[in-house]
């Protein structure tokens, strides 16, 4: 693998462990016969192709895992402490607030039942 670009030869290398614990998976459910997978498997003609696929896309999933997973782990730490860390300084904010016009304010109370919102509702 030395010929290889570095990061296809990590791809290469995850996806032969993926397709290893593939197998390993695979023959674990076979030796425990779960699910009646053994019964099945060596009481059919096509038993041989079931356990391939069974192991080809396995495989596919334990190495895209691998794979993924050794991606992330190769972030390297900064050493600093990152951006968003700094201490918040209050600002003050000139707000405007305006008082709705009566005819609004009636509109608007009709539309929530005719009520004002601040009474306690009757027992």
């Amino acid at each position: 693998m030395r010929s290889l670009p570095p990061l296809v030869a990590l791809f290469v290398r995850n996806w032969i462990v993926g397709f290893a614990l593939s197998g390993i998976f695979v023959g674990l459910l076979i030796a425990g016969d779960v699910a009646g997978l053994r019964h099945l498997i060596l009481g059919s003609a096509d038993g041989m192709l079931a356990l391939f696929l069974l192991w080809f896309f396995n495989g596919i999933v334990f190495a895209g895992a691998q794979t993924g997973a050794r991606i992330f782990l190769m972030a390297e730490d900064e050493g600093g402490h990152g951006g968003g860390h700094r201490p918040l300084i209050p600002v003050r904010v000139a707000a405007e607030a305006r008082r709705p016009e009566r005819g609004a304010r009636a509109a608007s109370l009709r539309q929530i039942g005719g009520r004002n919102h601040r009474e306690e509702p009757p027992l």
